[in-house]
């Protein structure tokens, strides 16, 4: 059966949201969660992924909060996306879910990991953060990536995105004016979501703000880890991944080069022959 876009929308309502999601596949449940980039969904950040992956087990991409077809994040809604993951899986009927998450995505996988960790059977990351210093990549600041990405919140027309993209791949042929337009089209249309992450960014209650007080914790995580991170990533530098895997018992990482922060879409046949046999093998 093909897997279109919309042949796999769904909606869950939690507690604070209305939950946008793709499904296909049965299974053990992966649950795919997309960066933070303006105009990022959970279509776009794993369109090559849902397919494959939906082979063998169930596949949901999720919107969250602030994102895609999802209901924006306020001061009323709260900024905790591992309640609201939590909440979804109660809704979908999961108890334990492999989750594999992109930036911050990775963020809310790892802290879902550490702060729930009877609901990750599997923790697969891509060019996620970590806590804790940086001992070999620049430090002082929002990495070139990171600017980027800011930038393009205040100016999400397809000029703005086309600079967000090309930071974000390192094969250049890969930032093409579809995915720039598609991009820009899902920012502009949600001017809401702009505002909502602009006003969110360094906010306390928000959960990417709460992670990086997690440094003395990493250790805790019991669930297989996979680490995948791209050694061209402008945006969170590889030593994070390294630092991941020196803390976690139970964890492997795969450095791949000629990549950026978009590994599962620049390497996506390897990206899911990676995942799909680290979820079947742990």
């Amino acid at each position: 059966m093909e897997i279109t876009e919309e042949g796999t929308s769904r909606y869950a309502r939690t507690k604070n949201f209305r939950i946008h999601y793709h499904e296909a596949g049965e299974g053990h449940p992966v649950v795919l969660l997309h960066g933070s980039g303006p105009g990022a969904t959970g279509w776009n950040n794993f369109r090559d992924n849902i397919g494959p992956l939906a082979r063998d087990h169930r596949v949901i991409a999720v919107d969250m909060p602030g994102w895609g077809r999802s209901d924006t994040q306020t001061d009323e809604t709260g900024r905790d996306h591992i309640a609201t993951l939590v909440e979804f899986l109660d809704e979908l009927g999961i108890e334990r879910a492999a989750l594999v998450g992109n930036s911050m995505g990775g963020v809310t996988s790892i802290s879902t990991a550490i702060r729930h960790p009877e609901r990750v059977s599997h923790l697969v990351t891509m060019g996620a953060p970590c806590p804790g210093p940086n001992l070999f990549s620049p430090g002082g600041g929002l990495s070139e990536g990171m600017t980027v990405l800011l930038e393009a919140y205040r100016d999400p027309s397809p000029e703005g995105m086309r600079r967000l993209v090309q930071v974000m791949c390192f094969d250049q042929a890969l930032a093409t004016e579809e995915l720039t337009e598609t991009r820009s089209r899902a920012a502009s249309e949600r001017p809401e979501h702009l505002q909502g992450f602009l006003g969110s960014f360094g906010h306390p209650s928000s959960s990417i703000t709460a992670f990086f007080e997690l440094g003395s914790r990493i250790a805790e995580i019991g669930a297989p880890t996979l680490a995948i991170h791209g050694r061209d990533d402008r945006v969170v530098h590889f030593e994070n991944s390294l630092r991941l895997l020196g803390l976690v018992p139970d964890s492997r990482l795969v450095l791949l080069n000629r990549c950026g922060h978009w590994a599962q879409l620049e390497h996506a046949r390897e990206f899911n022959s990676i995942v799909a046999g680290f979820i079947r093998d742990h």
